[in-house]
């Protein structure tokens, strides 16, 4: 095996340890009781925009592994309110649920980069608007196919959201909500935490293994 094929190997191994972790643990996917709220969509970015979208593929994966053994209640993570009701009707939309958007994030992040990155001095801001569209391609698929499978599960969901105690909102004023503030915070934590993480680490691999 090549130096390079190593490094790489060794990196992707580091990044996906990273997810599992934070996956596998409140610090990772945070319980709001509703919903959880998460912060596992930052390393995958990171992890796209510095080591590829193969590499982007594969931590989704991790991500959506993750989420999905949380809303089963396989983590030291609670299950929230609204993906336990989903899965207690059917476990395979539950599944795909979890899956889906978190698969599409590495692609929507590499290929904004991709579309944005004339020039070097240009990366910091592609960069930047890969980070909050792969946040944002997230939260809106996640919480759009949450209100297609409730609908295709025949859930009664407004009836759910009274007995979960929150009231003068239907559903979709609760995704409404759920979009604008956990969705809100995921993508300005993003676009402050991630391009900074990776030029870092694009400049210690330049430092340390030069081109490769």
């Amino acid at each position: 095996m090549s130096n390079t094929s190593t490094r790489t190997l060794v990196l992707n191994a580091l990044f996906v340890a990273l997810v599992f972790l934070l996956g596998m643990t409140p610090i990772g996917i945070i319980p709001l009781g509703t919903i959880n709220l998460t912060i596992l969509h930052i390393p995958v970015i990171a992890g796209t925009l510095f080591l590829g979208l193969k590499s982007g593929m594969l931590l989704g994966f991790i991500f959506g592994l993750c989420s999905t053994l949380s809303a089963f209640g396989l983590s030291l993570t609670a299950p929230s309110a609204l993906a336990a009701a989903l899965g207690a009707k059917s476990p395979l939309l539950l599944i795909a649920m979890c899956f889906v958007p978190r698969l599409l994030v590495p692609v929507i992040t590499w290929f904004t980069k991709i579309m944005l990155s004339g020039n070097e001095k240009r990366a910091y801001l592609a960069d930047s608007v890969a980070s909050i569209l792969g946040s944002v391609t997230n939260t809106v698929f996640y919480l759009s196919l949450m209100v297609l499978f409730y609908s295709l599960a025949g859930l009664d969901v407004n009836n759910l959201i009274h007995k979960l105690g929150i009231h003068g909102l239907n559903f979709f004023g609760v995704i409404g909500v759920i979009a604008s503030g956990a969705g809100g915070l995921e993508a300005l934590a993003s676009f402050f935490i991630i391009p900074p993480v990776v030029a870092a680490l694009n400049k210690v691999k330049k430092l340390t293994f030069g081109s490769y």
